[in-house]
């Protein structure tokens, strides 16, 4: 029954650079600057802090999926320690986490090519790209992979160009508009918290939405030739990511500019390129964030087709989702992703940008929730299955204190949404999204139960 597996056809180089592009998102790039704004050097804590609370996540998600290779994605072990209810819930709403990362995305690569081509439609470049990401998903998941790795590749390039260019100016003490380079720039306009703890603490929204996608890795277990090895590698090898990447380009970027100098409308990465005189600067991020955003919609479309193939398995979805082509590739359960990212791309033609921000502002409730589950399920496998956790070679750090302190922070994570108006609306919302989820698994039930019956 070989052919009813996925393929596994993603090596070690492909899962380590997919690990390292779920850590680095678009909001490194774009977003930093708004994050500064808000925070301050500030803004180093809460990536720390963040950053650790999500190594521990993954560490929880990888001896899970390692405690049974014959998981495929969160739905398989969700069902296993949580039941069939919470296991439809979670995998229909991880799905719509990453369709609506597609339709931003989409909607984020249009913008870019307009930069060099302002008279081609926001829409078209988003089509195009959707159709060649499909065509290249349904050829093989080795296919994914080598995308993936080139994609973060660009992604690691820029910011290593960014952190040596930078080092070189703080120690050379380059002259800038705003003064010379320095790293007592860092703690010399106001502090460290020049916008006390209230603007710290905003700045977690930006902070965790960032980190994004940095569960994908533990979704490429049932792909990778040799999970035991390749898994833990990754996710070990997360913090150093998080240090170097986003710690290390964000003191290089407050080194050369104070915090007060920099512009939130627009990329940090681009002010430092253009200082040193790149005249290219805003060109080259531009390609950078394009292939960042392609990656993303990569990263959805191949996430959303493997969360309906466990669907599918599951009996939560219908069963054709679960057919596989002859590369072992699941073709219908991509088609009906694709097709849902493709009404996204209608809606956002003719939708104004309101309803756009609040589907992005759900997504972030949502995997607020995902990651919730998950640890949720890591605390269940503990309690009721011992003995297989006392074979696992890849144990969650201080369980159950760390279990429990990465719930508390999603709680306040939850509270900080509530702070700001624009993302306040999402906390109203999302429950919604969960009554239809609980309503149609109700329904399906029914469905499923009146099957039995007349069958008997």
């Amino acid at each position: 029954m070989q052919q009813q597996e996925l393929a596994r056809g993603l090596k070690n180089r492909h899962v380590q650079l997919i690990a390292i592009g779920g850590a680095i998102g678009t909001g490194l790039f774009l977003g930093a600057g708004k994050s500064i704004h808000l925070a301050g050097p500030s803004i180093l804590f809460a990536y720390l802090i963040a950053g650790a609370i999500c190594f521990l996540i993954m560490r929880a998600l990888g001896e899970l999926l390692l405690s049974n290779l014959n998981y495929n994605s969160f739905v398989d072990f969700v069902q296993d320690y949580l039941g069939n209810m919470a296991a439809f819930i979670t995998g229909w709403t991880y799905w719509f986490c990453w369709i609506s990362i597609a339709m931003a995305d989409l909607t984020a690569v249009g913008i870019y090519i307009q930069f060099w081509f302002p008279e081609v439609p926001q829409w078209m470049p988003g089509l195009i790209a959707l159709v060649v990401l499909l065509i290249m998903n349904l050829a093989t998941v080795k296919l994914f992979g080598e995308m993936e790795f080139w994609f973060a590749l660009i992604k690691v390039i820029a910011i290593l160009a960014l952190i040596v260019i930078g080092v070189i100016m703080i120690v050379t003490g380059f002259s800038t508009d705003s003064g010379a380079s320095s790293f007592s720039n860092l703690w010399s306009h106001g502090g460290m918290f020049p916008n006390g703890v209230y603007g710290f603490i905003l700045s977690f929204q930006m902070v965790l939405f960032a980190f994004a996608g940095i569960e994908l890795v533990g979704l490429t277990a049932g792909e990778t030739e040799n999970p035991k090895k390749v898994i833990p590698k990754a996710i070990n090898n997360i913090p150093i990511r998080i240090l170097v990447f986003y710690v290390g380009a964000l003191i290089v970027i407050m080194g050369i500019y104070p915090w007060n100098a920099i512009n939130p409308l627009e990329s940090p990465f681009v002010q430092v390129f253009a200082a040193i005189g790149v005249v290219a600067a805003a060109g080259i991020i531009n390609f950078v964030v394009l292939t960042s955003a392609a990656s993303a919609c990569n990263s959805a479309i191949f996430s959303t087709s493997r969360m309906l193939y466990s669907l599918g398995k599951g009996k939560h979805a219908p069963v054709p989702l679960t057919k596989l082509t002859r590369n072992r590739v699941p073709s219908n359960a991509l088609f009906f992703s694709t097709v849902v990212i493709l009404i996204a791309v209608v809606l956002n033609y003719i939708m104004p940008e309101g309803v756009f921000t609040l589907i992005t502002s759900v997504a972030t409730v949502c995997f607020v929730f995902i990651w919730g589950i998950t640890v949720i399920s890591h605390l269940k496998y503990r309690k009721t299955r011992p003995n297989l956790a006392k074979e696992s070679t890849f144990k969650m750090p201080l369980y159950p204190f760390s279990n429990y302190l990465i719930l508390a922070f999603l709680a306040f994570i939850l509270v900080v949404l509530a702070l700001a108006e624009d993302t306040r609306i999402a906390l109203f919302v999302t429950p919604v999204w969960f009554i239809l989820l609980i309503v149609a698994y109700k329904t399906r039930q029914v469905k499923v139960e009146q099957e039995a019956a007349h069958l008997n």
